[in-house]
């Protein structure tokens, strides 16, 4: 397997988990099949909201839902990025509940997972290909590859 379609079988891969989970853990927030989603909300978050934490796991599972499909169509780096920062979010209200706590890690290493879809694919949609690693350190190589 070339480099090229190893990466970009890897990008695939991330794309449609980011796309399928998300959608389907956003309509869970209407069913509570897979948890008691407004367990997780911190009790501080939860006090300045202005609706039940069940209300406001409705509102997440419509974010949640639109951000797998963005992924899934045309807007992979912008839902992508979404999904990144949603659930450094996600993972933040779960340290200040003080408990979660390994949810709340393993939000962390899936918004770098999204992160780096966004950027694989940005480098995909740019038509760039990836610098052999020597070459990053070498400036006169990168500058015979460029």
């Amino acid at each position: 397997m070339t480099n090229d379609r190893g990466i970009e079988s890897a990008r695939q891969l991330l794309r449609v988990t980011f796309g399928v989970v998300p959608f389907l853990a956003g309509l869970d927030k209407f069913f509570n099949l897979l948890a008691d989603w407004p367990r997780y909300l911190s009790p501080a978050a939860e006090a300045i909201l202005p609706v039940s934490g069940q209300t406001f796991m409705y509102v997440a599972g419509v974010i949640e839902m639109a951000v797998g499909v963005a992924i899934l169509t045309r807007w992979t780096v912008l839902g992508s990025y979404v999904a990144a920062a949603w659930l450094v979010g996600i993972a933040l209200n779960l340290v200040a509940s003080g408990t979660f706590l390994d949810v709340a890690v393993r939000d962390l290493v899936m918004a770098v997972a999204a992160y780096t879809l966004a950027r694989l694919t940005e480098a995909h949609e740019s038509g760039r290909t990836a610098l052999p690693v020597e070459a990053t350190h070498d400036r006169t190589a990168v500058s015979k590859v460029a």
